[in-house]
């Protein structure tokens, strides 16, 4: 019988560049002298750059964790935490540099922009280029902009809540990020406000052997109820990169928050990135995750459910190829009653690719008559990959239901069989398979989105004898 043979994900739509052109890039390194650089090209106001070195300070007191991928590649005597395109930040297509306007073009922005989104943000490497939003939603008094502006033009806000979800000292790469954040996007959707259309940002890492460190921050007011998206993409270079970006989220009273992304980083990127949302009393927070690129992935978003009735799911699917190191996963903790969290992640690992599922569910006193249910599955296209599944339960209260289940397999040449013998080619059987494994979390996107996760989990297949 034929062995069946997965080609890798096929990146081409991504691994584009442009030339390292930009009108600046800071030294290499983290110093005190970096980060003052920096404050002084964001024009910050003296309460973000007291922010900035106090969490340098905090950077240099923490450890690199002592658990997951080896990070012993990553030297930041060897990235430059800041680099400026050649491009101001404008609110027309039309005033896009053509090397970035085409880079986004080819990405499929405008086209979404058009007929799918309400909003849009376009990152490159550290600075916003481009950001726009319809004007109905303005009127509505909704507030999408980028977090520069944000610090400027609301700062009361943004001190009110800015590195409040992800405190500074809650890992080493969080207080880099608080030491040299740039760009991201700031969102604000007022009481009972339905934002009909999904906002999107999009981040594109262009430069070699630099970092992107963007902050998103996204109040969703009592009632009110919003869809964002995330895109992430870089090509492919030599050398390590970093991205240390960060998300706080904060869903109030009966509100609802979808956080839908799709991560497409080369396989020299290192992704350390942290993403947190806290839930008010009747709330809801729904992630979506796509996780395809990078050579190490760190990332573990958490819903920390603070009201009663608040709830949280979390559907993701990882695929990791040769030379990847994919450590995902979800922490959700509930501290009220009546809340709830329901936890779907998939995996498929390929060619020595490496997996892991790391969860938490933390259910303190306060969860009664609370429910959690985890179920995570893995699939093994070979048998050099590697999938592993690492759950910690901490159930404080006895009066909660709680289930886990986890799945690891591998595709059997006897299913494969069996659908030839039907009139399905190899290459078809397989893409069933594949396509059905993956559904659960396409089938939660917006088309456009779904189909570029199609893409991207390896719908190139084929048989050869082996």
């Amino acid at each position: 019988m034929k062995k069946t043979i997965v080609k890798e994900v096929n990146t081409n739509i991504y691994d584009f560049k442009n030339e390292d052109e930009y009108e600046y890039k800071i030294e290499k390194g983290l110093t005190k002298d970096t980060v003052l650089e920096i404050s002084r090209q964001k024009d910050d106001p003296e309460w973000m750059r007291d922010i900035r070195l106090n969490a340098l300070k905090v950077y240099n007191e923490l450890s690199l964790p002592t658990w997951g991928p080896d990070l012993k590649e990553l030297n930041m005597d060897e990235i430059a935490t800041y680099v400026k395109p050649k491009s101001g930040k404008a609110s027309t297509w039309e005033d896009v540099p053509d090397n970035i306007k085409d880079t986004f073009e080819r990405l499929g922005i405008p086209e979404a922009e058009r007929e799918a989104l309400a909003g849009v943000g376009a990152q490159y490497d550290s600075e916003v280029v481009y950001h726009s939003m319809r004007m109905e939603l303005m009127a509505q008094g909704v507030i999408y902009t980028d977090m520069e502006t944000a610090v400027r033009d609301y700062p009361d806000i943004v001190k009110e809540y800015f590195m409040k979800a992800v405190p500074v000292n809650d890992h080493k790469f969080a207080a880099l990020h608080t030491a040299v954040w740039s760009g991201g996007s700031f969102v604000y959707v007022p009481k009972g406000i339905q934002v009909e259309m999904p906002l999107q940002s999009y981040f594109r890492l262009n430069s070699p052997e630099s970092g992107q460190f963007e902050h998103t921050l996204i109040i969703v007011d009592e009632g009110a109820s919003l869809h964002f998206i995330e895109g992430c993409s870089a090509p492919k270079y030599s050398k390590i990169n970093l991205h240390a970006g960060c998300v706080e989220l904060y869903v109030k009273k009966g509100a609802y928050l979808r956080y839908s992304t799709i991560e497409n980083w080369s396989k020299n990127m290192m992704n350390l990135n942290t993403k947190k949302a806290i839930v008010e009393e009747g709330g809801t927070m729904e992630w979506v995750s796509g996780s395809f690129g990078s050579h190490i992935s760190m990332l573990y978003p958490m819903s920390i459910l603070n009201g009663k009735g608040a709830k949280t799911e979390f559907t993701g699917i990882s695929f990791a190829g040769a030379t990847q190191n994919l450590d995902n996963g979800f922490k959700a903790v509930l501290n009220a009653p009546n809340t709830s969290a329901v936890v779907n992640s998939k995996s498929i690992s390929k060619n020595g690719g490496k997996c892991t599922y790391r969860s938490l569910v933390k259910a303190t006193p306060n969860a009664t008559n609370s429910k959690a249910s985890v179920s995570c599955e893995s699939l093994m296209l070979d048998d050099i990959s590697v999938s592993d599944t690492i759950p910690v339960n901490d159930i404080e209260t006895p009066d909660i239901e709680f289930s886990h289940e986890a799945k690891i397999g591998k595709i059997s040449d006897k299913t494969i069989f069996y659908l030839m013998s039907r009139g399905i080619s190899e290459k078809d059987a397989l893409a069933l398979i594949v396509r059905g494994f993956a559904y659960p979390i396409s089938k939660e996107l917006p088309l456009e989105y779904a189909v570029e996760m199609n893409n991207l989990i390896g719908l190139e297949l084929e048989g050869s004898i082996g």
